[in-house]
């Protein structure tokens, strides 16, 4: 059982699947959800720190480098983008629910890491950034969990 939990942790840290793969992973494996939930929502908050910390820093300092600019590059338009888009559709005020929305609507490209991402491009702040892109995780994972169960229920899985 804890194998089971600790793969559903592991699934949400990583990049672009997060806690929108280890929640439909948990209910599908059967486990609780309301542990699952806590688990993924740990699994997927533990990169943010260091998200918010260094990788605009390492982005930056990898976009000049001859072989690997243009990957570093990417990452950097991306979080720009994010940035921008953020901050034109809510105004410098506006950024907490936002960005707690952005993350916390579960499609591709809108999760912690590009939230946690472009917060730091905005200067945001860390304990702002860190409490809406918890609250956007953990309404993720309630959508994820209510699609999933449902697909469950109505699909008899």
């Amino acid at each position: 059982m804890l194998r089971k939990y600790l793969l559903c942790f592991l699934v949400s840290m990583v990049p672009l699947i997060e806690l929108r793969g280890g929640v439909p992973i948990a209910v599908g494996m059967g486990l609780d959800y309301f542990k699952a939930l806590a688990v993924c929502v740990v699994g997927n908050m533990l990169p943010v720190p260091i998200i918010y910390l260094f990788a605009r820093k390492v982005i930056l300092w990898g976009c000049g480098k001859k072989h690997i600019g243009k990957f570093f590059t990417h990452f950097y338009e991306k979080g720009e983008a994010a940035g921008e888009k953020l901050k034109h559709r809510a105004g410098r005020s506006g950024l907490f629910l936002a960005l707690l929305l952005f993350v916390g609507i579960p499609i591709p490209g809108t999760g912690a890491w590009t939230g946690t991402l472009a917060a730091s491009f905005l200067d945001m702040g860390f304990k702002s950034t860190s409490a809406a892109v918890s609250l956007g995780v953990i309404l993720a994972g309630i959508i994820m969990g209510a699609v999933s169960l449902t697909g469950v229920h109505v699909f008899g899985l």
